[in-house]
């Protein structure tokens, strides 16, 4: 019964699976001189990290942004806490920077995993080389 059913590993904001077509995968098999195999390398999963990491960084500066204008309009509206509410503010805006930094960084590692995996392309369909 183990055998006829496929197992999903479930998590709390992403679900793995196998890959549905295997000519789509992309990976490199790094080969020692013994002859074994010691890891595989998959660019196409490295820019889908990449990509969720700076789709959830660009999330996370926008409620750091909205948190931080809430803010603001409360040190308006509530004067005798208004120091906490600037304080409040100014935090929330750092980390809507933060992210914001973040999501730059990603982006440029998810273009870099996909010149690598273009890479990786040109280099594999050299017949002689």
């Amino acid at each position: 019964m183990a055998d006829k059913e496929k197992h999903h590993h479930h998590h709390l904001f992403h679900h793995h699976k196998e890959e549905e077509n295997p000519a789509e995968a992309t990976s490199e098999t790094v080969v020692y001189s013994e002859g074994h195999k010691e890891h595989e390398h998959d660019y196409g999963r490295d820019e889908k990290h990449h990509k969720h990491l700076e789709h959830l960084s660009e999330m996370a500066g926008l409620a750091a942004g909205a948190y931080a204008l809430h803010e603001k309009h409360e040190a308006k509206k509530d004067p005798e806490h208004a120091h906490r509410h600037k304080i409040e503010e100014k935090i929330a805006g750092t980390v809507a920077a933060g992210a914001g930094g973040f999501a730059l960084h990603e982006h440029h590692e998810k273009k870099e995993a996909k010149e690598e995996e273009k890479a990786h392309h040109e280099k594999k369909h050299h017949f002689f080389g």
